[in-house]
């Protein structure tokens, strides 16, 4: 019995092995990255020891001075200032200005530090300023997760919104919900005929129809979605098609506008929706349907009140995996929509490759882990109740 727990454990190994490496590893580094703060104590560790005594009231002493002017300019000497800069500047505009500028001109200030410093620029004289230096002293930080819901840490140390202007996650967020629901509604109601069709079907016109379903698969999601970029210009077929029908006098702006975005995700994950639902369909006792008929259900009460009933559990299993492909879908989005048209996916992308601001980018992805989480729950909930009712039914 030992010896088959040992080749047992052997087996599933390599499969624990690669759930770790590829999965869990990386979520914890975000999750881990989300909250991490360690730019400015790697860049200024004396400054950050002078300012742990402080107690936020009046000035820091000399010794904050002394030690930020020549840390400043070993920095930038030493080129490791740059992302220090890009921290402190994130929380507050024009951050990285005066650090620049404290840093060039470190080898011209002199002690004490408390004067020179203020008179090359007023800002060290502020407390304000010292204080977002202390808070960023890490090891870690709300600021990402906080700004990822247009929350920041107000000056006294509550949390407040960020202006009106600022805000923007909370309504990317909604909006990427509402995309991946409109998506997954339309991609079950376009499947649910055609895995039907599939499952009552003999073969080998049955594995045909499979077949076509797959054929999506052999193109990549650059490829279909460039497609429907050409397909939908203002110079392309749909257009000329809508003006051959007199649908309309002039080419309509399609490229850029949320319908393209919808109608370029349901193509290319349209798929995934069919083949869970064939997948149970398929596996459907007949023996009931007879029962009905021989009951006198006509073909409508067939339908509705066993077939339907038992094929929920692929239902909710394709949307599930359609909804969850949505929400963290980049490509389709970034091509054929606007610049209100972006989802979640595009501004993780814009952070980590344009920005290169991994906290913020981690924080979006903590939050776009968390929605998928509680849809996968949901549907886990849901797909367990129908399956024994269904059972019971």
């Amino acid at each position: 019995m030992r010896r088959t727990n040992w080749l047992a454990a052997l087996l599933i190994a390599p499969l624990m092995l690669l759930i770790l490496g590829s999965f869990l590893l990386p979520v914890g580094f975000a999750l881990f990255t989300a909250v991490a703060d360690r730019e400015v104590a790697e860049t200024l560790p004396r400054t950050r020891a002078a300012l742990v005594a402080w107690d936020g009231q009046g000035l820091p002493p000399e010794a904050a001075f002394a030690a930020m002017a020549q840390e400043l300019g070993q920095a930038l000497e030493d080129r490791r200032i740059g992302d220090m800069a890009q921290r402190l500047n994130f929380e507050r505009t024009g951050m990285r200005g005066l650090l620049l500028r404290t840093a060039r001109a470190a080898n011209r200030l002199s002690a004490p530090y408390a004067t020179s410093m203020v008179t090359l620029d007023a800002r060290w004289g502020a407390p304000e300023t010292w204080l977002l230096v202390q808070r960023a002293g890490g090891p870690v930080t709300p600021l990402y997760l906080l700004r990822a819901m247009d929350l920041q840490r107000a000056a006294g140390g509550g949390i407040e919104a960020v202006a009106a202007d600022e805000a923007l996650y909370r309504m990317l967020f909604w909006r990427t919900l509402g995309i991946s629901l409109v998506v997954t509604a339309l991609c079950v109601i376009l499947a649910y005929p055609v895995a039907y069709t599939i499952a009552r079907l003999r073969a080998p016109w049955s594995s045909i129809a499979l077949t076509l379903v797959l054929i999506p698969f052999w193109s990549s999601v650059l490829v279909r979605s460039t497609a429907w970029f050409v397909l939908l210009q203002r110079e392309g077929p749909v257009n000329q098609a809508m003006m051959a029908l007199g649908l309309t006098e002039v080419p309509v702006q399609i490229v850029g506008t949320r319908i393209a975005v919808v109608v370029a995700l349901v193509h290319v994950l349209l798929p995934f929706a069919v083949l869970p639902m064939h997948s149970v369909m398929k596996r459907l006792d007949q023996t009931y349907l007879r029962a009905a008929a021989s009951l006198g259900a006509n073909g409508f009460q067939r339908f509705f009140r066993v077939w339907l009933p038992m094929s929920l559990p692929g239902v909710l299993a394709g949307g599930a995996m359609v909804f969850l492909l949505a929400v963290g879908m980049y490509t389709a989005p970034a091509l054929v929509g606007g610049d209100r048209d972006q989802m979640v996916a595009w501004f993780i992308a814009y952070f980590m490759n344009r920005e290169v601001n991994w906290g913020m980018a981690a924080a979006l992805s903590a939050y776009l882990l968390a929605m998928t989480g509680a849809a996968i729950g949901l549907a886990r909930v849901l797909t367990s109740g129908i399956a024994t009712s269904g059972g019971r039914a």
